[in-house]
């Protein structure tokens, strides 16, 4: 083929065009705060699909590094002892105590339509939630998170999809977490009074 030719060929070509592509921009408005009550001080509770099964109660907490699961959703999702990956870092609870971890295990959570593997610590420890996500999860699915305005934002092909959180659900933890009486030494039985 003669170089004229192929020069011809390309002069028929029509001009490449630049690429366009429309971004989603992830924001929170008034419109966001709509189905939630205002004013609130709840923590976001929301439903995730957790290796196949649909799990309430799992806290979205933007200020962890660790993701959760606590012994009721373990029992419920079968899984045994043996499923399980030795994690040997201490872990302290709110109140200072360490906590009893039983190890580490990865699964699937499904976000709206998209799925990530999430490395929950196992702890033997009351919560009246099931599990919490944090930054890792957020920042694998690329989304934020708003207690004020009570929802996830996950981008997802070029649209943003969302995770609402219940206010109800969060109100019932936290009344379940006043409510639980954890067991208390005695002053005698730990060596002295006041």
């Amino acid at each position: 083929m003669s170089v004229t030719r192929l020069l011809a060929e390309d002069a028929n070509l029509e001009p490449k065009r630049p690429r366009t592509e429309i971004q989603s921009i992830m924001r929170f408005s008034d419109q966001d705060k709509i189905e939630t009550i205002q004013p609130h001080d709840d923590t976001l509770v929301v439903t995730l699909k957790i290796k196949g099964y649909d799990v309430r109660r799992v806290l979205v907490d933007q200020g962890s590094g660790a993701e959760i699961m606590y012994p009721d959703l373990y029992k419920g999702l079968n899984l045994r002892p043996e499923d399980l990956i030795f994690y040997n870092p201490p872990l302290v609870s709110f109140d200072g105590k360490t906590v009893i971890l039983r190890g580490m295990i990865r699964l699937p959570v499904q976000a709206s339509s998209e799925v990530v593997e999430v490395n929950f610590i196992v702890v033997d420890a009351y919560s009246p939630n099931m599990a919490i996500v944090a930054r890792p999860w957020l920042h694998a699915l690329e989304a934020v998170s708003s207690t004020l305005y009570q929802k996830v934002k996950v981008p997802s092909g070029g649209r943003i999809e969302e995770i609402v959180g219940s206010q109800s659900t969060a109100k019932h933890c936290l009344v379940a977490v006043i409510l639980h009486q954890p067991e208390v030494e005695s002053s005698t039985s730990a060596g002295g009074g006041l």
